[in-house]
């Protein structure tokens, strides 16, 4: 695989976190891929959603006016389906699960995704 991130924000997905972080603290997000929003990465307060060997952390995205990176993390079940794609994280309008911190905002984080080359 190239050097290129596993994992992007877009522009949007940035200024969610910079106010997701204002108001929260630290951040991570997780995605399952479970019956929850599959395509919806959660955001959690950092350490909120417990990781463990069932999970991979693909990257540590830094964010432009957030002090320490945001962790996301994936399932191991869910990476094996998804590991030949890179992730970008954007925001969509509408509610999702009401697990991740920006349901409140009206908004939820949305999983856009494109194949690359490697493992």
């Amino acid at each position: 695989m190239s050097d290129a991130p596993r994992v992007e924000l877009t522009p949007e997905a940035a200024d969610l976190l910079r106010r997701l972080r204002s108001a929260h603290g630290p951040l991570m997000f997780h995605q399952s891929g479970g019956c929850c929003d599959g395509s919806a990465p959660m955001c959690y307060p950092d350490g909120e959603f417990r990781t463990g060997a069932s999970d991979v952390l693909l990257e540590h995205l830094r964010v432009d006016g957030v002090e320490e990176p945001v962790s996301f993390w994936i399932s191991r079940s869910q990476y094996e389906v998804w590991r030949h794609t890179r992730l970008v994280v954007d925001v969509v309008e509408g509610r999702g699960s009401g697990f991740s911190l920006e349901a409140p905002e009206g908004v939820r984080f949305l999983i856009r995704s494109h194949m690359v080359d490697g493992d």
